[in-house]
This record gives C-alpha cells, sequence and structure tokens, in this order.
C-alpha cells in the first residue's frame, strides 16, 4: 500500500498530499513545523490526567461532546463491544480543560489547526477542478470560524487479561470528519486496510505525523477521495503491559456547510455519533 512520506516545504508537497489521499486515504508529512518537545509535553500532560482520579470530574457532557469519556464508553460503526480506550474530548470554546493539561494542550491544539488549513489549502490547490466544482464552498472556507474542530486524547490502558474476548483497542472505523492529523502515537498499533482487505502498519516514527482523510470529505467530494477504514490492534507480548497514548485532531467543518444534498455538516455528525454509541439513537 502506498502511503506517500510527504516533505513539508516540498515544491511538490501539495500535489503529492492530494495524490497520497486520493490513493491510499492515508499520507505521513515528514518536516513538519510542529515542535517536537510541544507533542512530547502534550503527552506528558495527558499520561498525568487519565493516571488520576480527578479524571472522574470531567466526565463528558453528551450535549456538547466535551470532556471524559470513560473506559469503553465508544464503539466503532456497526460493531456491539466497546473499545478498550478512555478519552478526553477537547474543543476551546467548550467545557473547562483541566489544570494538568493547561500548559501545552492549547498550544498544540493551535499548530495543529493552523496546519490542518494549510493541509486543506493544499487540497483546494491540487484538486481537480471538476471535483472542487462539486464543493459548496472550497474546503478552506469550510473551517472558517468552525468551533467543532477536536482534540481527542486518547489511552488505551495496559492489559489485565481480564478484557471481553473479542473487545479490540479500535475496532475497525472511518473517521467521521474531513481530515485528521496525527502526531505519532506513544507505540505502534495502527492499520490501515487497502482495497484488497489486507492491513498495512502505519508508521508511529517520532517527528511525523498521519493524516487521513474522513467521511465528510468523501462525501463532499463525490467519493474522489477515500475515507480509509483503520483499527488500532490489540498489543501482544511484553507491549501488552504498556498503555498507548494518541491525539488525533478532527478537522470540522462549520455545522452549517453542506456536504451534500442530503446533508448539512451538523446532520451528519450527530447521525454518525449516534451510530458510535456518543448520543442516544433517540
Amino acid at each position: 500500500m502506498n502511503v506517500k512520506t510527504v516533505k513539508y516545504g516540498s515544491p511538490t508537497a501539495a500535489q503529492d498530499f492530494a495524490a497520497s489521499l486520493r490513493e491510499t486515504g492515508f499520507a505521513v508529512l515528514s518536516g513538519h513545523p510542529i515542535p517536537v518537545e510541544l507533542i512530547h509535553g502534550t503527552f506528558a500532560e495527558w499520561r498525568e490526567f487519565f493516571a488520576s482520579d480527578e479524571k472522574h470530574r470531567f466526565t463528558f457532557d453528551p450535549k456538547v461532546q466535551a470532556g471524559y469519556f470513560p473506559f469503553k464508553s465508544e464503539n466503532a460503526k456497526g460493531y456491539s463491544l466497546k473499545d478498550l480506550k478512555e478519552f478526553f474530548h477537547y474543543y476551546p470554546a467548550r467545557g473547562n480543560l483541566p489544570s494538568v493539561s493547561r500548559q501545552n494542550t492549547p498550544e498544540l491544539f493551535q499548530k495543529l489547526s493552523t496546519l490542518a488549513a494549510e493541509l486543506l489549502g493544499w487540497l483546494d490547490e491540487a484538486t481537480p477542478a471538476e471535483v472542487r466544482s462539486g464543493f459548496s464552498i472550497p474546503l478552506g472556507q469550510m473551517i472558517q470560524n468552525s468551533e467543532e474542530t477536536l482534540m481527542r486524547s486518547l489511552h488505551y490502558p495496559p492489559f489485565t487479561g481480564d478484557e471481553e474476548a473479542g473487545a479490540v483497542r479500535a475496532a475497525a472505523h472511518e473517521d467521521i470528519n474531513l481530515i485528521t492529523l496525527l502526531p505519532a502515537a506513544t507505540e505502534p498499533g495502527l492499520q490501515v486496510r487497502d482495497v484488497r482487505g489486507n492491513w498495512h502498519e502505519v508508521t508511529c516514527d517520532p517527528g511525523t505525523i498521519v493524516i487521513n482523510s474522513g467521511d465528510m470529505l468523501k462525501l463532499a467530494s463525490r467519493d474522489y477521495y477515500p475515507s480509509t477504514t483503520h483499527r488500532v490492534v490489540n498489543p501482544a507480548g511484553s507491549q501488552a503491559k504498556s498503555s498507548r497514548y494518541s491525539m488525533p485532531l478532527f478537522l470540522h467543518p462549520r455545522w452549517d456547510v453542506k456536504l451534500s444534498e442530503r446533508y448539512s455538516a451538523r446532520e451528519y455528525l450527530h447521525e454518525r455519533l449516534r451510530e458510535i454509541g456518543l448520543l442516544p439513537k433517540n
């Protein structure tokens, strides 16, 4: 599976990035402008948060989808078993950020958001005109003044041997949003499925950011950009005794943006949140 490594600053970066998303739904960005020290510092904040009982004071409000989601809160679409993870949703405009996470997390959120907006600009530049003509507005305009973009800080705990049979860290799924930016996780485990159904490991090399296209981009581009299925597999051997931490930024359009004749961004998001158990079905 030819997931391209795109060099930030390369004269062909926009074209290489769009081509990799078109072919695989994924790209790896190297040489990016986000300081590795900032990423490591943010991971350290969330390690401390998830290790503390204080996290339960921040349990999420379903109405705003912000805050702490306890272990086994979410299932992938089409799966009944809950994923083996806990996580925190950070939206700058919603709720309170834990004090332990206030030094680095807001800065990383801002820098990832700025980079994500630049990547959408690359797609606006490199996407064929006949595909761009189907967008209700240019991709870069879809996120202007959006309060829906979120950083999800994830903790996959070590295995105890008491896990429910068949449960996994993150079952096979597609992301809901436009694009996802994922600084290299602390442990391997992310896999992506190709068109033949084969699974491939995705790098977690420090200093890289993995980007993938989501269902909203697939919908807005009329399937030109795929939303590729991916998962986080259970570790084996000594790795099973280690936690895994991950911090994806999910780039979302404003609620009023039309993704297709059928869906606004808000309508599509709420439908998907009901499917994965984060909103009530009624």
